[in-house]
């Protein structure tokens, strides 16, 4: 099948950066890069340096491009955004309401505080990405994604309709049908972990803090949404593996933090569900380019190859001196990422490096 790409992936910094960055690029082919670090990256000069740091991080040869984005606070500069957009530097923008998620505490208060900002993204076709939720602590953590559509996405829509804007990880049905309902400057990315569990997950024979994750997964009659809409062929719904690495000392605490980390098997998590619902057929276009033809970017021309053969998903991943806990941990997965290959899908090179028979 055509390359991925992956609209949505953490890939932190420091050491962490390191240690998970090539797990993606083996792959994806471009993956949005998401600007929550600590400072959060809000100048085209943080978002260089950064794009540098993963650039080093990259194991020899790889064929990976990062895409910058910028974090939008309330006092952001509009010039530099667009700038940043202008030069090449930021892909899109990212509005994470304040506090909603892992390092957000710089994020957004109010949006209508933005709104010149807002205004210079329409105006030069510059992507919105949204942290769907809302943030009020009388609002039941289940409902904060409906609310934040209910409350926000549609004031924003009706006040700047030609804005391109991704609403991330859904999670609900309701959005699910916004997303289907509105027009063509709307769509959604949707992540491997909440095509495959529920919120029975976080509390299976006890309490399982390596399936929280924010927006936290929500009834099966969500999960059965967001396959549908994963395998419909809609080109509003495309991938984005919200891949979110955490030492498993800071997920199992007294206050673990938000993320499931799905990166090494996320192809093989996305064929599985795919398979499932009779629809491998589709993958290709959810995986490969719903998501390019979104943000206006060219399809990869490289290929990959899924082959129908077992993976054993480790229970830890040592990673910076600790360990990660991987999406699927100690299962065996039906699908295997099996390498790249030709342009003619004649000859596959393998995860080690050598050519061999397809």
């Amino acid at each position: 099948m055509r390359r991925p790409d992956d609209w949505h992936v953490h890939l932190r910094d420091g050491p962490m950066l390191a240690a998970v960055v090539n797990y993606t690029a083996r792959q994806f082919s471009r993956a949005i890069v998401m600007p929550n670090l600590v400072p959060p990256v809000t100048t085209i000069a943080a978002a260089e340096a950064y794009r540098m740091r993963i650039a080093s991080a990259l194991e020899p040869g790889a064929d990976f491009t990062p895409l910058m984005t910028c974090y939008l606070t309330d006092d952001i500069d509009p010039a530099e955004v667009a700038r940043g957009f202008t030069h090449n530097v930021f892909t899109a923008c990212k509005m994470y309401p304040a506090h909603a998620t892992t390092n957000s505490a710089l994020g957004v208060t109010d949006f209508k505080k933005i709104y010149r900002v807002f205004e210079a993204m329409e105006r030069i076709g510059m992507p919105l990405l949204l942290h769907g939720e809302v943030t009020d602590k009388q609002i039941d953590i289940f409902d904060r994604e409906v609310a934040f559509i209910d409350r926000i996405l549609t004031k924003l829509i009706a006040d700047f309709p030609a804005l391109k804007i991704v609403l991330e990880h859904v999670t609900t049905a309701e959005a699910v049908r916004f997303v289907e309902d509105s027009g063509p400057n709307l769509a959604s990315t949707i992540t491997p972990h909440h095509l495959e569990i529920n919120r029975n997950a976080m509390f299976d024979g006890g309490l399982r803090p390596h399936f929280y994750c924010l927006p936290v997964a929500k009834r099966e009659v969500h999960r059965l949404a967001l396959r549908r809409a994963a395998t419909s062929g809609n080109p509003k719904f495309f991938l984005g593996t919200d891949s979110a690495p955490h030492a498993v000392s800071n997920k199992e605490s007294a206050c673990g933090c938000a993320g499931i980390f799905n990166a090494p098997f996320a192809m093989e998590s996305y064929a599985k569900t795919f398979e499932e619902e009779g629809a491998l057929n589709r993958l290709e276009a959810f995986a490969s380019e719903n998501g390019p033809r979104f943000y206006g970017l060219p399809l990869n021309t490289t290929r990959i190859v899924l082959e129908r053969t077992s993976s054993q998903v480790p229970d830890f991943i040592p990673a910076a001196s600790t360990r990660i806990v991987p999406f699927h941990a100690g299962q065996t997965l039906a699908w295997r990422f099996a390498g790249h290959a030709d342009a003619d899908a004649t000859s596959l090179v393998d995860e080690t490096g050598s050519g061999s028979a397809s």
